[in-house]
């Protein structure tokens, strides 16, 4: 597998070099990422529980898709790209926002993302890739929000902080999409 490289940037998204990205993991530096939000027609969010055999944070339930542009790479295209390679699915996409964010993982392994966060639209099932998803569903936002509550063991990290940050612009979304 070829080296994958992240997009170092500072507070204000401004970019000030690469960096390997296991190496920014273990060393927790600042670096671009984007969060996929699914929605469909009721309203409610697609979830995709992590393959088994992922690096980190395995077999948990988190947004539709996640990763990290690839330099020279926007964060529409870069999130095109791995919601087709991750759920076999295409949406129509929107930037909504974005937040800074840190939370200590497994494996000794720290995110610390500038998260741009894209919302998108979908009736398609999706048609998912197992080596990097187990399982998905659709979920309501007032589920999951008591489901997270009951069982945050079972979320990743950056989903519990963009959930509990971002609730409102969340439910905004849900709601337009009914």
């Amino acid at each position: 597998m070829p080296e994958e490289y992240v997009i170092l940037v500072n507070e204000d998204d401004d970019e000030i070099g690469q960096r390997e990205k296991m190496e920014a993991h273990r060393s927790g530096e600042l670096h671009r990422a984007f969060s996929v939000l699914i929605f469909n027609a009721a309203g409610e969010l697609l979830l995709q529980q992590r393959a088994a055999h992922k690096y980190h944070s395995p077999l948990l339930w988190t947004n539709a898709c996640c990763s990290h542009q690839r330099p020279g790479e926007t964060t529409l295209k870069a999130a095109e790209r791995r919601l087709q390679e991750e759920m076999g699915m295409s949406a129509q996409l929107q930037a909504a926002f974005h937040f800074i964010y840190k939370a200590k993982l497994d494996q000794g392994l720290t995110e610390h993302e500038l998260d741009h966060v894209v919302f998108g639209y979908s009736e398609q099932a999706p048609q998912i890739n197992t080596e990097e998803v187990a399982a998905y569903k659709w979920i309501g936002l007032s589920e999951l929000l008591q489901d997270l509550k009951n069982n945050p063991h079972d979320y990743t990290a950056w989903f519990q902080i963009l959930l509990n940050q971002h609730v409102d612009a969340i439910a905004k979304a849900a709601n337009e999409s009914m």
